[in-house]
């Protein structure tokens, strides 16, 4: 190993064994594993146990680490898990809620919550929404989108044929920011390597970005949301699309803009082969 690799080596055993302390700290003692004639899912980024690492972490690591679960902080390092069967990927996204129900990375946020909200729906879906962050009424129930945002996504949903069961939901943060306030950088670096694993284990076809917030951070890009809109972008190989928030669309702020949302969304059945419902239409989002 040369003088420039030790650093990163370092580093990435720094964040594996928080990662396998925390989920000690929250009582997981075993992680589903895929099956034995399953091809081993890797990471881009990887590094062998060091055999300089003290005995007791060198035993953390070798018994609690599973094909598929990588350590916090590895953002867009091809995470996979495909070797894992469903049943154990369901099981693997109940440890990373229990994780981040702990989480204490952000001071500020975890002082200030009354739970975390890791997100909503069942695996395999065709549609993942991102949003932003947790808001009142989030913190409160620790569902996403529930209050009027959510309410008038449950409407967007309805309009494009689909139900709100159908989907996948969840923010870019995990916790509520103090007044609502938009998540700041370090908050939603925090929190990336919980999202990366996250769509990792439910496995959408596709993800729509709710809001400037959602898709600079998911894309990792400066671009103004009206730049960003009416084409797809890559998250890994699943396509994104982004469309405005829609607690952007409430009448104190731009209902106008549903129907830009509404030629969103049309894009986006049309991408996906469905039909667009007779019945869709900016107005049914009201």
């Amino acid at each position: 190993m040369n003088d420039r690799e030790q650093p990163q080596t370092d580093a990435m055993r720094r964040q594996l064994l928080a990662h396998m302390r925390s989920l000690r700290g929250a009582g997981v003692e075993w992680l589903p594993m895929p099956s034995p004639d399953a091809p081993a899912p890797v990471a881009r980024s990887s590094a062998a146990t060091p055999s300089d690492m003290p005995a007791q972490d060198r035993a953390l690591t070798e018994t609690s680490a599973a094909p598929g679960m990588v350590p916090q902080g590895t953002a867009n390092e091809g995470i996979e898990s495909g070797g894992l069967t469903l049943d154990e990927r369901r099981s693997a996204l109940q440890v990373l809620a229990g994780e981040v129900k702990i989480c204490t990375r952000c001071a500020e946020l975890c002082s200030t919550r009354t739970q975390t909200v890791f997100g909503q729906g069942e695996l395999n879906v065709d549609i993942c929404f991102i949003g932003e962050a947790p808001g009142a009424d989030e913190d409160a129930q620790g569902v996403p989108f529930v209050g009027a945002a959510g309410q008038l996504l449950n409407k967007i949903i309805a309009a494009c044929g689909l139900k709100r069961e159908e989907v996948y939901i969840c923010n870019i943060l995990k916790c509520r920011p103090p007044g609502n306030r938009t998540p700041l950088p370090n908050e939603a670096a925090n929190c990336r390597g919980y999202l990366d694993r996250q769509l990792a284990l439910v496995q959408p076809k596709y993800i729509v970005a709710l809001g400037g917030c959602a898709a600079s951070n998911l894309l990792n890009t400066t671009l103004a949301i009206g730049k960003l809109r009416g084409r797809f972008h890559k998250y890994g190989e699943i396509d994104v699309l982004v469309t405005y928030h829609p607690a952007y669309l409430l009448p104190h702020r731009a209902p106008q803009k549903k129907r830009e949302v509404w030629e969103d969304m049309k894009l986006l059945l049309t991408k996906m082969g469905r039909p667009i419902p007779s019945g869709g239409s900016a107005e049914k989002a009201n």
